[in-house]
């Protein structure tokens, strides 16, 4: 076994959640990341809890939405339901052989199972014992541009950090957010001002995502104004969203337009009251990951952008706003973006001035 795979189950078990004696520990992964799940199993084992691995079988999900039912897609998920409860943590591992499987799907059905489903992932966030993960697949190394081996090396750099030393970046942004009344981002085709009076910052050390490094806050819902470009394409629900352009006036989007797929963007800002406000802006600091790869849980940790996410907000830190949708999307500042705080400039060309 790749001694990288041992590390990063190792972390996961023994960082990202609390596994103590008698835990009941789920697990979710498909045969791509067999070593990693094996590996994550033994070490709670060896901790005297009790792993429950669910296996993903490649094609299912596509079969479930061109076949079901609304009657089914309405249907309440009991057995799930009642994992939910019953399970003490979770570790999700996504290691996907077609990243594109359900681009054919219609959204809309998509979106009204994510509505009904939303009940388990509310009980899996409340009980705040849980990380999300990604196995490197020749797929992801397809979509990132690179060979396997490379993919690897990518992936295994930007999650065996330093996270000491990400701890102290995170905890100087944090101080600054938490103080702040109001965040200002600049950059091409940007200039867009969110309220974070009284919203705390929270910083991210591996706990809920794998890699991880970052520092968000969920703006006040109904003060955003201005307008945002973002620089990368968005990729949901297999669909690719390119050339984002939104404009805010109240906290909600009043205008949405895109290059490609621009109808699947409208159609999923509409899914709910929540889906046109801003839940999320995240601020990424982990530079071990420099480049795009078209991979959210990587693409937003990178040390220079800023993320914005239309839809639910978490709560930790004061977020209020509910949906089904949670969707991140990535500003890079790099190249001439900087961002405010109170008037003051925090971060300039992807650099820290704090």
């Amino acid at each position: 076994m790749d001694p990288r795979i041992q590390k990063l189950a190792a972390q996961l078990v023994h960082d990202s959640i609390k596994v103590k004696k008698g835990s009941l520990i789920e697990i979710r992964g498909n045969n791509e990341a067999k070593d990693l799940i094996n590996e994550i199993a033994k070490l709670i084992l060896l901790k005297g809890a009790f792993p429950v691995i669910h296996a993903d079988v490649e094609g299912t999900a596509y079969t479930y939405y061109k076949y079901a039912s609304e009657e089914q897609l309405k249907a309440k998920p009991k057995l799930g339901l009642l994992e939910a409860k019953m399970f003490d943590g979770y570790i999700g591992i996504g290691a996907p052989l077609n990243t594109k499987e359900l681009t054919s799907i219609d959204p809309g059905k998509i979106a009204l199972r994510s509505k009904v489903t939303r009940m388990i992932s509310d009980i899996t966030l409340k009980k705040d014992n849980w990380v999300i993960c990604e196995f490197p697949t020749n797929a992801l190394a397809q979509d990132a541009e690179m060979s396997l081996p490379e993919f690897e090396d990518f992936v295994y750099s930007a999650c065996l950090i330093d996270w000491k030393n990400q701890a102290k970046i995170q905890n100087r942004l944090k101080k600054v957010l938490d103080k702040g009344k109001e965040a200002h981002i600049v950059g091409e085709d940007t200039d867009i001002y969110l309220d974070i009076r009284g919203r705390t910052g929270q910083v991210c050390l591996g706990s809920r995502n794998m890699p991880d490094g970052e520092v968000f806050l969920a703006p006040v819902e109904t003060k955003t104004h201005g307008y945002i470009h973002y620089d990368f394409p968005v990729s949901a629900y297999g669909k690719e969203i390119d050339d984002i352009r939104l404009e805010f006036k109240k906290g909600k989007v009043v205008k949405a337009t895109a290059s490609k797929n621009q109808d699947f963007l409208r159609k999923m800002i509409k899914v709910d009251k929540g889906a046109c406000m801003l839940g999320e802006l995240g601020i990424g600091t982990n530079f071990g990951i420099k480049r795009f790869i078209k991979q959210i849980l990587f693409d937003e940790k990178i040390g220079g952008t800023v993320h914005l996410a239309l839809g639910m907000a978490y709560k930790v830190g004061g977020g209020k706003n509910h949906s089904a949708l949670h969707w991140d999307m990535i500003k890079d500042l790099r190249k001439g973006g900087a961002v405010y705080v109170d008037g003051k400039c925090i971060q300039r060309n992807g650099k820290f001035l704090i």
